[in-house]
Protein backbone atom coordinates (compact mmCIF):
# COMPACT_ATOMS: atom_id res chain seq x y z
CA UNK A 1 0.00 0.00 0.00
CA UNK A 2 1.17 3.51 -0.86
CA UNK A 3 -0.18 6.83 0.39
CA UNK A 4 0.32 10.57 0.05
CA UNK A 5 -0.99 13.15 2.52
CA UNK A 6 -2.29 16.52 1.32
CA UNK A 7 -3.24 18.79 4.22
CA UNK A 8 -5.72 21.63 3.74
CA UNK A 9 -3.15 24.34 4.48
CA UNK A 10 -0.75 22.95 1.87
CA UNK A 11 -3.15 23.56 -0.99
CA UNK A 12 -2.55 26.34 -3.48
CA UNK A 13 -4.38 29.59 -2.74
CA UNK A 14 -5.69 32.27 -5.08
CA UNK A 15 -7.48 35.40 -3.90
CA UNK A 16 -8.59 37.54 -6.79
CA UNK A 17 -11.27 39.91 -5.53
CA UNK A 18 -14.32 37.99 -6.68
CA UNK A 19 -12.69 34.55 -6.37
CA UNK A 20 -11.05 32.64 -3.53
CA UNK A 21 -9.78 29.28 -4.75
CA UNK A 22 -7.94 26.45 -3.03
CA UNK A 23 -6.11 24.07 -5.37
CA UNK A 24 -5.31 20.46 -4.44
CA UNK A 25 -3.15 20.18 -7.57
CA UNK A 26 -1.17 22.58 -9.76
CA UNK A 27 -3.58 24.91 -11.53
CA UNK A 28 -3.37 28.35 -13.13
CA UNK A 29 -0.65 30.39 -11.41
CA UNK A 30 -0.16 27.76 -8.71
CA UNK A 31 2.53 25.24 -9.61
CA UNK A 32 3.92 22.48 -7.42
CA UNK A 33 5.84 19.77 -9.30
CA UNK A 34 4.96 17.29 -6.55
CA UNK A 35 1.23 17.96 -6.87
CA UNK A 36 0.39 17.69 -10.55
CA UNK A 37 -2.35 15.07 -10.23
CA UNK A 38 -3.44 11.91 -8.48
CA UNK A 39 -3.61 9.33 -11.24
CA UNK A 40 -6.32 10.42 -13.67
CA UNK A 41 -7.55 13.10 -11.23
CA UNK A 42 -6.02 16.29 -12.59
CA UNK A 43 -7.95 19.03 -10.73
CA UNK A 44 -9.79 19.36 -7.43
CA UNK A 45 -10.56 23.02 -6.86
CA UNK A 46 -12.43 24.40 -3.85
CA UNK A 47 -13.88 27.73 -5.04
CA UNK A 48 -15.75 30.57 -3.38
CA UNK A 49 -17.24 32.97 -5.95
CA UNK A 50 -18.64 36.41 -5.16
CA UNK A 51 -22.26 37.33 -6.00
CA UNK A 52 -22.98 37.79 -9.74
CA UNK A 53 -19.37 36.96 -10.62
CA UNK A 54 -17.77 33.96 -12.29
CA UNK A 55 -15.97 32.54 -15.28
CA UNK A 56 -16.91 33.91 -18.70
CA UNK A 57 -17.12 31.78 -21.81
CA UNK A 58 -14.05 29.55 -22.14
CA UNK A 59 -13.14 26.29 -23.92
CA UNK A 60 -12.43 22.75 -22.76
CA UNK A 61 -11.44 19.61 -24.64
CA UNK A 62 -11.00 15.92 -23.76
CA UNK A 63 -11.63 16.25 -20.05
CA UNK A 64 -14.38 15.02 -17.72
CA UNK A 65 -15.46 18.02 -15.64
CA UNK A 66 -17.52 17.46 -12.50
CA UNK A 67 -18.94 20.29 -10.40
CA UNK A 68 -20.47 19.79 -6.94
CA UNK A 69 -22.17 22.88 -5.47
CA UNK A 70 -21.75 23.20 -1.70
CA UNK A 71 -23.82 26.36 -1.15
CA UNK A 72 -25.48 28.94 -3.37
CA UNK A 73 -26.26 28.33 -7.04
CA UNK A 74 -24.25 28.21 -10.28
CA UNK A 75 -25.60 29.41 -13.63
CA UNK A 76 -24.31 27.36 -16.57
CA UNK A 77 -24.47 28.06 -20.32
CA UNK A 78 -22.59 26.19 -23.06
CA UNK A 79 -22.06 26.00 -26.80
CA UNK A 80 -24.41 22.99 -27.04
CA UNK A 81 -27.28 25.25 -26.05
CA UNK A 82 -27.60 23.98 -22.48
CA UNK A 83 -28.66 26.46 -19.84
CA UNK A 84 -29.32 25.68 -16.22
CA UNK A 85 -28.83 26.48 -12.56
CA UNK A 86 -26.96 23.99 -10.40
CA UNK A 87 -28.04 24.43 -6.78
CA UNK A 88 -26.51 23.38 -3.47
CA UNK A 89 -26.57 19.60 -3.28
CA UNK A 90 -26.52 19.19 -7.07
CA UNK A 91 -23.82 17.62 -9.23
CA UNK A 92 -23.04 18.57 -12.83
CA UNK A 93 -21.06 16.41 -15.22
CA UNK A 94 -19.71 17.73 -18.51
CA UNK A 95 -17.72 15.59 -20.93
CA UNK A 96 -15.77 18.16 -22.96
CA UNK A 97 -14.80 15.57 -25.58
CA UNK A 98 -14.07 17.03 -29.02
CA UNK A 99 -14.54 20.55 -27.68
CA UNK A 100 -17.04 22.72 -25.82
CA UNK A 101 -17.28 26.29 -24.57
CA UNK A 102 -19.16 27.23 -21.43
CA UNK A 103 -19.58 29.93 -18.80
CA UNK A 104 -20.01 29.49 -15.04
CA UNK A 105 -21.43 32.38 -13.03
CA UNK A 106 -22.82 32.81 -9.53
CA UNK A 107 -26.57 32.87 -10.08
CA UNK A 108 -27.16 35.08 -7.02
CA UNK A 109 -26.65 38.83 -6.82
CA UNK A 110 -26.23 38.76 -3.02
CA UNK A 111 -25.02 35.29 -1.88
CA UNK A 112 -21.56 33.77 -2.31
CA UNK A 113 -21.24 30.49 -4.18
CA UNK A 114 -19.12 27.60 -2.90
CA UNK A 115 -18.30 24.60 -5.06
CA UNK A 116 -15.87 21.80 -5.81
CA UNK A 117 -14.75 21.31 -9.38
CA UNK A 118 -12.93 18.16 -10.45
CA UNK A 119 -11.25 17.42 -13.76
CA UNK A 120 -10.57 13.79 -14.66
CA UNK A 121 -8.59 12.78 -17.72
CA UNK A 122 -10.85 11.06 -20.21
CA UNK A 123 -10.28 7.49 -21.35
CA UNK A 124 -11.78 8.08 -24.81
CA UNK A 125 -10.61 11.03 -26.91
CA UNK A 126 -12.80 13.36 -28.98
CA UNK A 127 -16.19 11.99 -27.94
CA UNK A 128 -19.32 14.04 -28.59
CA UNK A 129 -19.59 16.60 -25.77
CA UNK A 130 -22.37 16.03 -23.25
CA UNK A 131 -23.89 17.64 -20.16
CA UNK A 132 -25.88 16.26 -17.22
CA UNK A 133 -26.92 17.40 -13.77
CA UNK A 134 -28.70 15.72 -10.88
CA UNK A 135 -29.59 16.19 -7.22
CA UNK A 136 -27.28 14.26 -4.90
CA UNK A 137 -29.31 14.15 -1.67
CA UNK A 138 -31.94 11.59 -2.82
CA UNK A 139 -29.12 9.23 -3.84
CA UNK A 140 -27.25 9.18 -0.53
CA UNK A 141 -27.19 6.35 1.98
CA UNK A 142 -27.25 7.41 5.64
CA UNK A 143 -23.93 6.80 7.39
CA UNK A 144 -22.38 5.15 4.36
CA UNK A 145 -20.74 5.85 1.01
CA UNK A 146 -22.80 6.24 -2.16
CA UNK A 147 -21.23 6.08 -5.62
CA UNK A 148 -22.73 8.96 -7.59
CA UNK A 149 -20.52 8.88 -10.72
CA UNK A 150 -19.53 5.70 -12.59
CA UNK A 151 -17.82 4.69 -15.83
CA UNK A 152 -20.10 4.73 -18.86
CA UNK A 153 -19.80 0.96 -19.28
CA UNK A 154 -21.30 0.32 -15.83
CA UNK A 155 -24.03 2.95 -15.84
CA UNK A 156 -27.72 2.17 -15.95
CA UNK A 157 -30.29 4.59 -17.33
CA UNK A 158 -30.47 6.76 -14.20
CA UNK A 159 -26.75 6.76 -13.32
CA UNK A 160 -24.38 9.68 -13.76
CA UNK A 161 -21.42 8.58 -15.86
CA UNK A 162 -18.15 9.68 -17.44
CA UNK A 163 -15.74 8.37 -20.09
CA UNK A 164 -13.20 6.97 -17.61
CA UNK A 165 -12.80 3.97 -15.29
CA UNK A 166 -13.40 6.30 -12.36
CA UNK A 167 -15.92 6.55 -9.54
CA UNK A 168 -16.96 9.45 -7.32
CA UNK A 169 -18.54 8.61 -3.97
CA UNK A 170 -19.93 10.78 -1.18
CA UNK A 171 -20.43 9.83 2.45
CA UNK A 172 -22.70 11.77 4.82
CA UNK A 173 -22.27 10.56 8.40
CA UNK A 174 -24.49 11.88 11.19
CA UNK A 175 -23.24 9.17 13.60
CA UNK A 176 -19.72 8.01 14.47
CA UNK A 177 -19.04 5.17 12.04
CA UNK A 178 -16.44 2.46 11.52
CA UNK A 179 -16.45 1.61 7.82
CA UNK A 180 -14.30 0.91 4.82
CA UNK A 181 -14.11 1.64 1.13
CA UNK A 182 -13.53 -1.27 -1.25
CA UNK A 183 -12.01 -0.23 -4.55
CA UNK A 184 -14.15 -0.91 -7.59
CA UNK A 185 -11.09 -1.75 -9.70
CA UNK A 186 -7.90 -3.19 -8.23
CA UNK A 187 -5.55 -1.08 -10.37
CA UNK A 188 -7.15 2.17 -9.22
CA UNK A 189 -6.28 4.44 -6.32
CA UNK A 190 -8.55 6.57 -4.15
CA UNK A 191 -8.29 10.21 -3.15
CA UNK A 192 -10.14 10.88 0.11
CA UNK A 193 -11.06 14.46 1.09
CA UNK A 194 -12.81 15.42 4.30
CA UNK A 195 -15.46 17.97 3.33
CA UNK A 196 -16.62 18.46 6.92
CA UNK A 197 -15.78 16.80 10.21
CA UNK A 198 -12.98 14.33 10.86
CA UNK A 199 -11.79 10.96 9.58
CA UNK A 200 -9.09 8.65 10.93
CA UNK A 201 -7.47 6.61 8.15
CA UNK A 202 -4.10 4.83 7.85
CA UNK A 203 -2.82 6.29 11.15
CA UNK A 204 -3.69 9.80 10.00
CA UNK A 205 -6.41 12.07 11.38
CA UNK A 206 -7.89 14.14 8.59
CA UNK A 207 -9.90 17.26 9.36
CA UNK A 208 -11.74 19.89 7.31
CA UNK A 209 -10.46 19.75 3.69
CA UNK A 210 -7.49 17.49 4.49
CA UNK A 211 -6.97 14.72 1.93
CA UNK A 212 -5.05 11.50 1.47
CA UNK A 213 -4.34 9.50 -1.67
CA UNK A 214 -4.05 5.71 -1.37
CA UNK A 215 -3.11 3.09 -3.96
CA UNK A 216 -1.79 -0.46 -4.29
CA UNK A 217 -4.55 -1.78 -2.03
CA UNK A 218 -8.09 -3.07 -2.37
CA UNK A 219 -9.73 -1.91 0.88
CA UNK A 220 -9.23 1.17 3.07
CA UNK A 221 -10.59 1.19 6.65
CA UNK A 222 -11.83 4.42 8.19
CA UNK A 223 -13.12 5.73 11.51
CA UNK A 224 -15.48 8.62 10.81
CA UNK A 225 -16.61 11.17 13.41
CA UNK A 226 -20.23 12.25 13.70
CA UNK A 227 -21.47 15.03 11.42
CA UNK A 228 -18.77 14.35 8.82
CA UNK A 229 -18.94 14.53 5.05
CA UNK A 230 -16.38 12.73 2.89
CA UNK A 231 -15.59 12.85 -0.82
CA UNK A 232 -13.85 9.86 -2.42
CA UNK A 233 -12.51 9.91 -5.99
CA UNK A 234 -11.39 6.53 -7.34
CA UNK A 235 -9.30 6.80 -10.50
CA UNK A 236 -6.83 4.81 -12.61
CA UNK A 237 -3.25 5.47 -11.49
CA UNK A 238 -2.07 6.58 -14.92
Amino acid sequence: MNKVLHTAQDRGLLRFGWLEARYSFSFGNYFNPNKMNFGALRVLNDDTIAPAMGFGKHPHKNMEIITIVQSGALKHEDSMGNQGVIKAGDIQVMSAGSGIEHSEVNASSHQSLKLFQLWIHTQTQNVTPRYEQKKIAPLLTKNGFTTIVKPKQEATQDDIWIHQQAYISIGDFSDPTQTNYTLQQAQNGIYIMVVEGSVAVLEQTLNHRDAIGVWDTTVVDMSIAKNSKVLIVEVPMI
